[in-house]
């Protein structure tokens, strides 16, 4: 059942992505709102990579929180599972917002205040990795990494609140202004994104649990 969904959510999500990805690129004209005419047109990639990878680093902290409170392997699957979706995605987003910058700004990064946390978060979690790449005990590993999460995730909210710092390049939410159809582009494009990254989500995990599952018989 859970294979069925993972690539229903894979077909779906794939067909509003590359539907997206068609109208962001060929059928919307340049921006009358936006600055930088085209350069806008790097927003279908960059604000759905971000969104998401914000979603996913929620969902290693929430899943982190159950490990530590269950001490069930699942959960621990979860939770590196999303990790790693999630810092695929916000590399995704620092590449893009770099291209953005070197147009807009006249260089790939500036050391802005939203460049800048973005940056630490990415450090954030792939020091998650490293840590359990260093640690042979599931236990402690799953355990020393739920943690790290958990302190760690003060860093998508920092990186967020970043952009309504005064002296910030990067435009808030409350100061981009879009036109209904670059919005609905926009919106078909986030959705596509969730879906491929639960897809993802869905289909990795139900391939350690049996992994892990086929070693335990083969320890018996």
């Amino acid at each position: 059942m859970a294979r069925i969904l993972a690539i229903l959510l894979f077909l779906i999500g794939f067909c509003f992505v590359i539907y997206g990805t068609y109208s962001g690129l060929i059928l919307l004209p340049e921006s009358a709102t936006l600055e930088l005419k085209n350069n806008y047109r790097i927003l279908f990639f960059h604000l759905p990579s971000a969104i998401t990878s914000f979603l996913a680093f929620t969902l290693t902290l929430i899943f982190s929180i159950l490990y530590l409170s269950k001490n069930e392997r699942k959960f621990d699957v979860y939770a590196v599972t999303s990790a790693k979706a999630g810092i695929f995605l916000i590399t995704a987003a620092l590449i893009s917002g770099s291209i953005w910058a070197k147009v807009a700004w006249g260089s790939y990064w500036n050391w802005d205040p939203r460049e800048t946390t973005v940056l630490i978060l990415w450090f954030v979690y792939a020091a998650y990795f490293a840590l359990r790449e260093s640690i042979e005990s599931q236990e402690t590993k799953a355990r020393n990494s739920a943690i790290l999460a958990i302190f760690g995730y003060v860093t998508i909210p920092l990186s967020y609140l970043s952009a309504f710092i005064g002296f910030s390049l990067h435009p808030s939410t409350k100061e981009l202004k879009i036109g209904l159809n670059i919005g609905q582009t926009l919106s078909i494009m986030i959705l596509g994104f969730i879906l491929l990254y639960l897809a993802y989500i869905l289909l990795e995990t139900r391939a350690e649990m049996l992994r892990i599952k086929l070693e335990g018989e083969d320890e018996d």
